[in-house]
């Protein structure tokens, strides 16, 4: 296939364009490079990518029409290729304090991305979702069938949102389209504003841990490598109209989380516990059998494995 993957230089984005670059697809590498965190994590994944046969990269904004028009160009039209849209204002704290800047990324961005697909014939659509649709909801397992009328960020707004506007452009217009909402992605390359980066960061220097909710929150942390697997799935099928839970399909302790950090950086860290932050959710779980069923997805990545590939990342990257 060809795909056009928006959000190449971000990090699920770049691991996803590595695992269709080493299967033999050709990928159209979409990014902003926005300073939402250190644009310099950006550009090294950038550089990475640029290296290697049959990655082309296309630097621009969604707001940018002329940007955007130019890697649909590079991107073709026909029934093998596909717009793998990862690209967006993400994290549910940072929507509180610019959501103008979420409202045009996410919302008016993804508009021109649905619209230009449509246009130019692309095979199919993949977009990024998130667990955060599901709101304050009371299910003890979010499953795809559960309520996501009740919004409590305007990051979650936003992406639910997108379900509706994929769901529009499909029923108008025949756009193949499949959302997938992630759990707490974490791995090598990952986000400096999640909670494994800030945890592993502060251990390593000597520097609190905040650890918000007191520590009584629970994830349903998921590696990046599972995600992407579940991306790629998703590529394949090309199901005219789905949204997908990807998770690991279980929930974890917060605290059991920090001690495995603790543990893997060999040293305990010191924490400051806080209260909640507008925005967060006590607990998400995912039910994943409905991709398992429809997508052959399986994560196979525990807290265990995947926290000490972090670390020794970090470890490398940092030179700590």
């Amino acid at each position: 296939m060809k795909v056009l993957v928006t959000g190449a230089a971000g990090f699920i984005g770049f691991h996803t364009c590595n695992a269709l670059l080493d299967r033999g697809d050709q990928v159209v590498g979409f990014d902003s490079f926005t300073p939402y965190y250190d644009p310099t994590l950006k550009e090294r994944r950038h550089v990475m990518l640029e290296g290697r046969q049959g990655y082309r990269g296309v630097r621009g904004d969604l707001l940018d029409q002329k940007a955007l028009a130019s890697a649909f160009d590079a991107l073709g039209s026909g029934p093998d290729t596909r717009v793998c849209h990862l690209a967006a204002q993400a994290g549910v704290r940072h929507s509180i304090l610019h959501p103008e800047e979420f409202l045009q990324d996410n919302v008016v961005g993804f508009g021109r991305i649905l619209e230009l697909g449509k246009e130019r014939e692309t095979g199919g659509l993949i977009y990024a979702s998130t667990s955060s649709v599901y709101g304050d909801n009371a299910d003890a397992l979010l499953s795809e069938a559960s309520n996501t009328d009740h919004q409590v960020s305007l990051y979650g707004m936003t992406k639910k949102a997108n379900e509706l506007q994929a769901s529009v452009y499909h029923r108008l217009f025949g756009v193949r389209t499949t959302g997938l909402r992630f759990f707490t992605v974490y791995g090598p390359w990952g986000r400096p504003d999640m909670a494994l980066f800030l945890f592993t960061d502060a251990v390593l220097r000597g520097h609190p841990m905040k650890i918000f909710g007191h520590g009584r929150m629970r994830r349903d942390f998921t590696y990046v490598d599972d995600i992407v697997s579940g991306i790629v799935a998703s590529l394949d099928h090309n199901y005219p109209f789905e949204v997908f839970n990807l998770g690991a399909g279980r929930s974890e302790e917060l605290m059991d989380f920090v001690r495995t950090i603790e543990e893997t950086c060999g040293k305990p860290g010191e924490k400051e516990f806080l209260p909640m932050q507008q925005g967060d959710v006590v607990a998400t779980a995912a039910d994943i059998s409905r991709a398992q069923r429809m997508l052959d997805y399986d994560p196979k990545t525990m807290i265990p494995d995947g926290v000490p590939r972090f670390v020794s990342w970090y470890r490398e990257y940092y030179r700590m």
